[in-house]
């Protein structure tokens, strides 16, 4: 496997080692011992899949607190997948990092816990997959305004299909700093 480190100290795109041949192919998703010699994450507690179609845009979600770090993929479909570094203090702090995630390219996205995640679907429909390392807590459940202007993520979809929860999602700016994480160097 191939790591490819982002600008956001971190967030790293993942590139398995496929074996292919006239049957189809093969690669691992996660495995302990390979991620763990590249510094990522050793133990998922929870895999969740979403469907999606062209043009939804869903995040951008995170928890706190009860964080969760998501490595995450796409198995049908193509995505235009966005984490954003929501820790207090960060000096990366706002900053955004993107990716295509696509059945074809089969790469993975690790986004560590205090990054704010989201997705654009791309193509016709989209099966996307998460392994997290905390479980769901709704309590816990937050999120950014998608097209917060201070973040200014370039989503490639300009009229986003929105959950009623993403329209109305706050702007980073408005969020009480105890409902954000706090970077730790």
């Amino acid at each position: 496997m191939k790591v490819i480190q982002t600008r956001l100290p971190g967030c790293a795109v993942i590139e398995p080692r496929v074996f292919g041949d006239d049957r189809g192919f093969f690669f691992e998703t996660w495995n302990a011992g390979r991620f763990a010699e590249q510094g990522l994450p050793g133990q998922f507690v929870q895999s969740n899949v979403s469907s999606s179609s062209r043009g939804v845009l869903r995040g951008l979600h995170y928890q706190w607190p009860r964080p969760q770090g998501k490595l995450v993929s796409v198995l049908e479909g193509e995505v235009y997948d966005v984490a954003v570094d929501i820790r207090r203090g960060s000096p990366t702090f706002g900053q955004w990092e993107a990716v295509i995630l696509s059945a074809e390219n089969r790469k993975q996205f690790w986004i560590p816990e205090g990054f704010a995640h989201g997705f654009a679907v791309l193509s016709e429909t989209a099966l996307f997959h998460y392994l997290c390392t905390d479980v769901y807590v709704a309590e816990a459940d937050a999120g950014i305004r998608w097209n917060d202007a201070d973040i200014a993520v370039d989503w490639p979809v300009s009229a986003p299909v929105l959950s009623a929860k993403d329209e109305k999602a706050p702007f980073l700016k408005d969020v009480a700093d105890d409902r954000l994480p706090v970077y730790v160097p």
